[in-house]
């Protein structure tokens, strides 16, 4: 598909631009598909965390479809806001809003076997992070000297760390299945490595839509093998299928709702986080589909959408929301800046997020077959974060703020019996290892003497040996 067969240049370039319907639909089903598999994964890690809804005779099983559900259903609806917008909320923009992987390091600690009664909390800290998310709004021009690459790429290479854990142990049979014979086996491994491969098939050997849809091709294609390896029954599939309403409305405070200074603080502090991947969504969108900077008012109502967005989900069972960087270069590619062409995929959204039996074929995919998705994503999530310190002028003053920070977030995360004397709410902030790392290193950025950066890196690797000097960035 051309972008000349859509509308002119001129047309292409305008968020106000609507393309024939024939191209729309197809258009704004590709931006779904782009971030489907990335905007259910977070519900089923926390799910899995908490250590409930899996498997089909689990009575806690509709808890999970729900999660599932709520995912599509306000990602969709935060995605509404931004590209339709309310007075000061939304960017008009053809922003994607979809489930934040940048939250599971905060989320994990708060439910980690609670099963369903530790959502309560949960969700009390997603609905007040989320209005807090909506205020940054209000200055958050103001704050971005504070954020520099060197900042925002060690927080998204520190979120993508945090998650990697995770895809090996979906990818070796999920955390249920540790110290049993089955954890790890050649079946789970290669149901985990079929999606791999496929994945990396489909993204560099084609082009257009099967691109861009590959981590979702790749799952279709490990949960075939798994069906054929007998790691999954027909008899499951149309059990979960049978179990799940045809519609269903959400359900305002469905878990109860309960205040968590751990939780609040922790949602609170990551929304900085989020905040300035959403300006560098905006930027990178204005620049690719219109080939111009993003307005102060477009920064601040995508901002705005973002935490109303996260508070509207958290009210009905919702994981926070945030733009999806993916759909960013979507728009690059196809060169289509219209705002109602993802209003469309919105509106597909919301419709699958009323229909549970979607969510419940979800749930069928195995663990082992998710895995091989989630080392995909999260990989990726670390790759991106290199590619913003990649900008980073690596002087003494950057190296040694980047080394205390990273070495102390991992290091918590790695050995979280380090602070086990520490208050319960000071623990899981700390132990999430992200928000350590991001605080240090802003404080650090802000109070360190701009003098030290005037010593190249050369000064610095002069003594050092060459094999030194070589492992060094530069």
């Amino acid at each position: 598909m051309t972008s000349t067969s859509i509308g002119t240049p001129e047309q292409l370039r305008d968020p106000n631009y609507t393309p024939a319907l024939s191209r729309a639909i197809p258009l704004g089903i590709q931006h779904v598909l782009a971030m489907f598999v990335s905007n259910v994964t977070p519900a089923i890690i926390v799910a899995g965390a908490a250590g409930f809804g899996f498997g089909s005779n689990s009575p806690d099983f509709p808890e999970l479809l729900y999660l599932i559900q709520m995912s599509m259903l306000f990602a969709g609806v935060a995605t509404l806001l931004q590209t339709l917008t309310i007075g000061p909320i939304g960017a008009g923009l053809p922003i994607v809003q979809g489930t934040s992987f940048a939250f599971i390091p905060i989320m994990i600690p708060l439910v980690v076997g609670k099963g369903v009664d530790g959502l309560a909390a949960l969700f009390g800290g997603i609905v007040i992070g989320g209005l807090f998310h909506a205020c940054l709004g209000l200055f958050i021009g103001k704050i971005r000297f504070a954020l520099p690459p060197l900042v925002t790429g060690l927080v998204v290479t520190m979120i993508g760390l945090a998650l990697v854990k995770v895809g090996i142990q979906y990818a070796a049979g999920g955390v249920p299945a540790i110290g049993t014979p089955e954890y790890g086996s050649l079946l789970n491994w290669s149901a985990a490595l079929v999606v791999i491969f496929v994945t990396l098939g489909i993204k560099f050997f084609t082009k257009g839509m099967l691109s861009i849809s590959a981590v979702l091709i790749g799952l279709i294609v490990g949960y075939i093998y798994a069906l054929a390896a007998g790691m999954l029954t027909i008899d499951a599939i149309t059990g979960s299928w049978g179990r799940s309403a045809a519609f269903a409305l959400p359900n305002p405070f469905k878990y109860g709702f309960e205040f968590s200074a751990a939780a609040i603080i922790g949602f609170c502090l990551m929304a900085f986080i989020s905040a300035i991947e959403t300006v560098g969504d905006v930027s990178g969108i204005t620049k690719g589909g219109a080939g111009r900077e993003a307005t102060d008012k477009e920064i601040e109502g995508a901002t705005y959408a973002d935490g109303i967005g996260t508070a509207i989900a958290g009210v009905f069972g919702g994981l926070p929301n945030t733009s999806f960087s993916q759909n960013v270069g979507l728009i690059a590619m196809t060169g289509v800046m219209s705002r109602h062409v993802v209003t469309i995929g919105a509106i597909f959204l919301i419709i699958c997020g009323l229909v549970p039996k979607v969510g419940a074929v979800i749930r069928t995919i195995p663990i082992e077959v998710l895995g091989g998705g989630v080392i995909v994503m999260f990989g990726m999530v670390v790759a991106a974060g290199m590619s913003m310190l990649s900008d980073v002028d690596w002087n003494r003053r950057n190296m040694v703020i980047f080394a205390i920070s990273i070495s102390i977030g991992l290091g918590l995360q790695l050995e979280p019996g380090a602070v086990q004397h520490l208050p319960d709410t000071l623990k899981i902030l700390m132990t999430s290892g992200l928000l350590p790392a991001a605080l240090i290193a802003i404080v650090l950025n802000l109070l360190l003497p701009e003098e030290l950066a005037a010593e190249s890196t050369e000064e610095v690797s002069g003594g050092m040996s060459g094999t030194s000097k070589g492992s060094l960035p530069h």
